[in-house]
């Protein structure tokens, strides 16, 4: 009988080369398999569907530019009406669930689109004193406090691969990045962070 194998990881390959050693300048780690279900709503169904969503998500839906949340789960603002809800990795069921279920309760029916795209991005954590700086080097957004801060994020453009970047703290950063492309940018991001491990 064939067994089973666990799954993998975008980036399992290159865990002993990622610098997480407390107290560093930066630290790098992934965060695999998070629940992720993006929300597709026109203006009036966030609005309708925000009070539901957040009683079910213990956060309210994020505003423009802005994340939602500060542990699991968090909403982040991807665009207008376009959210993305993460959560700790093996609840992508209940996530889905409960969101499908905030739509349907709120609008008298589905009033948009609640689809799980786990599969679809991994989580990488950048943070120390200089995550910013390594960001800087391939990040062509303004990363200054004043503009960009703990709780904003956006899509952007990091070492030529697409992500969504969140501050989740002075010197914390999540970066959600397709999988395809996760290998490419850990190996950049390595790189960026030679000067300052």
């Amino acid at each position: 009988m064939a067994e089973g194998s666990a799954p993998r990881s975008a980036v399992a390959h290159l865990a002993p080369d990622l610098p997480d050693r407390p107290g560093g300048a930066v630290r790098l780690r992934e965060v695999a398999f998070p629940a992720q279900v993006e929300l597709r709503l026109d203006d009036e169904d966030a609005t309708a569907f925000g009070p539901r969503a957040g009683q079910f998500l213990c956060c309210g839906m994020p505003a423009p530019g802005h994340a939602a949340g500060a542990g699991d789960p968090y909403v982040l603002w991807l665009g207008p009406g376009w959210y993305l809800a993460v959560d700790r990795p093996g609840s992508a069921y209940g996530l889905l669930a409960g969101l499908r279920d905030a739509l349907g309760a709120d609008c008298g029916g589905m009033c948009g689109s609640a689809v799980d795209v786990s599969a679809a991005r991994t989580v990488l954590e950048l943070s120390g004193p200089s995550a910013r700086a390594v960001l800087a080097h391939g990040c062509l957004l303004d990363l200054h406090p004043r503009t960009f801060g703990p709780g904003r994020c956006a899509q952007t453009v990091l070492a030529q691969a697409q992500v969504v970047l969140h501050q989740t703290g002075a010197a914390d950063y999540r970066l959600l990045v397709r999988t395809s492309y996760a290998d490419h940018l850990v190996r950049w991001l390595l790189d960026a962070m030679t000067e300052y491990v």
